[in-house]
């Protein structure tokens, strides 16, 4: 669907390998993985250490401070006020009905004390959402959008409309839409450390995340959850990196967990991925459903974990024909012993495993028992325009990384301790 732009011990497990290939060539990118929360905060905390402007207009590199015990009260006056780099810190507590527009440039807005809680109660700006932004390198760390609801029922929590956006420890919940991007491929859109569940029902264009045809999406160490009709995460980006996350639907009724309609390039790496039982839609992760739009079309799902908790059985992977590369490598998968091979994808190191090869299944830890076999039995999946594919980090719940010692044993899944 288009977007409105302007979801016991472990017996030895039956190797899914059906092509025996390999590809010899270790995380993330030094411009694609997030420091530790320890170091987020403490850079947050000298930006913090500026002055401020107590009225009228907030000059660029300065700092407006927001709420009940400031001379400014609200975000949709801060954002009448701001200009281009300034730093907004926003007392922690609710602001209900406050909604607002954001289009100048390297604006950073950062909750301090505690969380800051946006609760919709049926405003919106511009008919979209609770936020619509559309400055460039706007940062927002540790917000709550909640409720976002507008006419059309196409409302979201944040709505990016242009320029680029970092979204860092953000949570979203009961609203149409977590967040929507537009298509225009000059976006940039980072997400990290963040929370989208649950959504609220709707008819068929809620979505956790729904993101437009953009230049580039990169998720990291963020949790989906909950989804009702729509897909948690659906991106048609042209190049996704899509690293150490969870998206598990649990007791709720997502399509999609993980959805690519228009290709491009997608690196899926270290993601713990699981279907509900009570899910409409028989495939986990979809490529190019609604066709191959971009110039580069590859997916390389490496290292991740997938759970078909669906009684009747799922399809792991929903593949169209065309992309120049398939590469499915160091996967473990529970559910239907099924993943077809073909000439067009290097496919191996595979595993399907059971529920008790997992530490904990029903509660989510989808770490590997101490003494499975299959530890250590992963392989060097290369590397992707100097990206390696080889985690040094995994998810850690809720929504944070965990370094994964030097000298570990690699391993197939997600988790590597």
């Amino acid at each position: 669907m288009s977007v409105r732009p302007p979801a016991a011990s472990a017996r030895v497990p039956a190797a899914a390998d059906t092509l025996d290939s390999s590809d010899p060539c270790g995380l993330l990118h030094p411009l694609c993985w997030t420091p530790s929360r320890r170091l987020l905060l403490r850079g947050a905390a000298l930006v913090g250490a500026a002055s401020w402007l107590p009225a009228a207009f907030a000059a660029p590199g300065k700092v407006l401070k927001v709420g009940r015990d400031h001379p400014v009260k609200t975000l949709a006056a801060a954002a009448s006020q701001a200009q281009a780099g300034t730093t907004i810190e926003v007392q922690a507590g609710d602001y209900a009905g406050d909604v607002a527009v954001w289009s100048q440039d390297d604006l950073t807005l950062k909750a301090v004390g505690g969380r800051v809680r946006l609760l919709a109660n049926g405003a919106h700006a511009q008919g979209k959402g609770i936020f619509v932004t559309t400055g460039k390198r706007m940062t927002i760390e540790g917000f709550d959008f909640i409720g976002a609801r507008v006419p059309d029922r196409n409302g979201a929590g944040v709505r990016l409309e242009r320029g680029s956006l970092t979204l860092r420890d953000c949570r979203f919940q009961d609203n149409e839409n977590g967040l929507l991007a537009a298509n225009d491929p000059a976006i940039e859109l980072r997400i990290e450390s963040c929370d989208f569940g649950a959504i609220a029902p709707g008819e068929g264009r809620t979505h956790n995340c729904y993101v437009g045809a953009i230049g580039k999406l990169s998720v990291i160490g963020s949790c989906f959850h909950h989804g009702a009709t729509g897909h948690l995460l659906k991106t048609r980006a042209a190049v996704n990196h899509i690293f150490f996350n969870r998206l598990t639907d649990e007791t709720g009724r997502a399509s999609f967990e993980l959805e690519f309609p228009n290709g491009g390039l997608a690196l899926v790496m270290g993601n713990v991925i699981q279907q509900s039982p009570s899910t409409e839609n028989y495939h986990l992760i979809a490529y190019g459903s609604e066709g191959l739009a971009n110039p580069r079309n590859e997916l390389h799902l490496i290292n991740n974990t997938l759970v078909d908790r669906r009684p009747a059985g799922g399809v792991y992977l929903r593949m169209a024909q065309g992309a120049q590369k398939l590469r499915l490598i160091n996967n473990l998968l529970y559910g239907k012993h099924e993943l077809p091979a073909g000439p067009d994808r290097e496919q191996h190191h595979n595993y399907f495993v059971e529920l008790d090869s997992f530490v904990d299944a029903d509660r989510y830890d989808f770490r590997l028992r101490p003494a499975s076999p299959l530890l250590g039995r992963a392989v060097d999946a290369g590397s992707v325009d100097g990206q390696s594919l080889r985690p040094t980090m995994q998810y850690q719940h809720p929504c944070a990384l965990k370094e994964v010692p030097a000298g570990t044993a690699y391993s197939p899944g997600a988790f590597q301790v």
